[in-house]
This record gives structure tokens, C-alpha cells and sequence, in this order.
């Protein structure tokens, strides 16, 4: 990537003017994944309302995620009208796993659950990722200690391309202020203290006085809350 598109990112004080130029300055390919979470809609409103047709917005479909999540995606659709692919497991992989495990074998053990992760998500990742420069991405600061070292603008040396992560140093209520002012439908979980919400089975309701991951497979050790998507 030029430096003159890296410095212009990183010093942008408005995200939405950030993805424009990057639509409009680089020629590569360009990918955004969404989760259908609060940061992931305020940067799909920003693609979506400004018609940033070069940048893909992609979501992975693990099979196993809420109903409400599938509303929200349904009225995202309906709302901007603009297209979101969707990435599914590998039907072979995900069945041997599940006959040889049973279907919540992830609560057995943390390798079980970084298993099922790495089919469910990492690998349609691999394959969502493939082709691209650069990967737009709704990572905060405040999520959680692994993220606090992140950079707006960072080499992933595991994917090969540029991660964006325009809303790096954006808070919660920022996020929520945003999304109520322009009307961006969201997930009605976080009505219900879901904060970070993942597929069904592993995410729970946060309790007051909890971090932000805490309702991410809250069985196991906090130092161990990610799936491998970002390392």
C-alpha cells in the first residue's frame, strides 16, 4: 500500500471520508467482514449509504448463530439494498467434526472449541480473504486487552494484506450514538447485555461489573477469548 493512503488513513478524523478515499484511491481488492455487531453496521451504513461499490462487505455464516443476528442481517439487506456474501463451513470437515465430538463437543475442552472455531470461521475466512490487500474490520480498542495494541492501520502477517480498523479508538457509546442518530438497524441482543455476540451456544448475556468478552465462551480462561479470525 502507498504511504501517502496509510497517512491519510491514520490521520483521518472522520471514518466515513477514511473508507471513501480508500474506495476511491486504491485499486486492489478491498473486503469488509461483518459480524452484524454494532461496530460492524455503523461501518456498513458508512459503505452502504455512500455506495462504495468497490469495497465487498462478506459475512461468515457458521450455521450455529443466533435468530436475532439473522434478522438483523435480514433487515440490513432490506434497508441499503446492497449486496452481503455470505461464507458457510465445509460440509465434510464440520461433519466429521460434529460425528466424532457430538454437536456441542466445544465445551469439552479448549482445544474442541478452537477446533470448531478454526472450521466454522477461520477457514471461510482463508477463503473470503483470498484475493484481497486489504480487510476492513470493526476492531475497538475497548474490546478487550488483546486489541489494545492494535494499530488503525497494521500489516496481518497471517493473512498477508492490510488490516483497516477504522473504528479502532471509537467507544461504546460512541458506537450507540452513531447508530441511533442515522437509524442503522442493529442487533436486539445488545438490548440484553450481549455485547460481543458470537454463535449461540458460546455467547451469554455480560453481568454488571464484566469485561466486554466476558459473555464469549465464558467457561474458559479469560486470557484465552479470541477464535483465531484475529491473532
Amino acid at each position: 500500500m502507498k504511504t501517502e493512503i496509510i497517512n491519510h488513513l491514520i490521520q483521518s478524523e472522520n471514518f466515513e471520508e477514511g473508507l471513501r478515499f480508500l474506495s476511491e484511491n486504491f485499486e486492489d481488492r478491498i473486503v469488509f467482514s461483518t459480524s452484524f455487531g454494532i461496530e460492524d453496521q455503523v461501518i456498513s451504513h458508512a459503505i452502504f449509504s455512500q455506495r462504495l461499490k468497490n469495497i465487498e462487505t462478506f459475512t461468515l455464516d457458521t450455521g450455529r448463530l443466533f435468530p436475532e443476528t439473522y434478522a438483523v442481517w435480514d433487515k440490513t439487506l432490506l434497508q441499503y439494498s446492497q449486496p452481503i456474501r455470505v461464507y458457510y463451513p465445509n460440509a465434510d470437515e464440520l461433519e466429521t467434526y460434529v460425528n466424532k465430538n457430538g454437536i456441542n463437543g466445544f465445551y469439552n475442552s479448549v482445544e474442541l472449541r478452537k477446533t470448531c472455531c478454526h472450521i466454522r470461521k477461520v477457514v471461510p475466512l482463508k477463503k473470503a480473504l483470498k484475493g484481497a490487500k486489504i480487510w476492513v474490520t470493526g476492531l475497538r480498542a475497548q474490546q478487550s486487552d488483546n486489541r489494545n495494541g492494535l494499530e488503525i492501520i497494521e500489516w496481518d502477517e497471517q493473512n498477508k494484506l492490510y488490516k483497516y480498523n477504522p473504528l479502532l479508538h471509537w467507544s461504546t457509546d460512541e458506537v450507540v450514538h452513531y447508530l441511533k442518530q442515522k437509524g442503522v438497524p442493529y442487533n436486539t441482543l445488545h438490548d440484553q447485555n450481549f455485547i460481543s455476540i458470537g454463535c449461540a451456544p458460546c455467547t451469554r448475556a455480560v453481568k454488571q461489573g464484566e469485561d466486554f468478552r466476558a459473555g464469549r465462551w465464558w467457561w474458559e480462561d479469560k486470557s484465552k477469548k479470541e477464535c483465531g479470525l484475529h491473532k
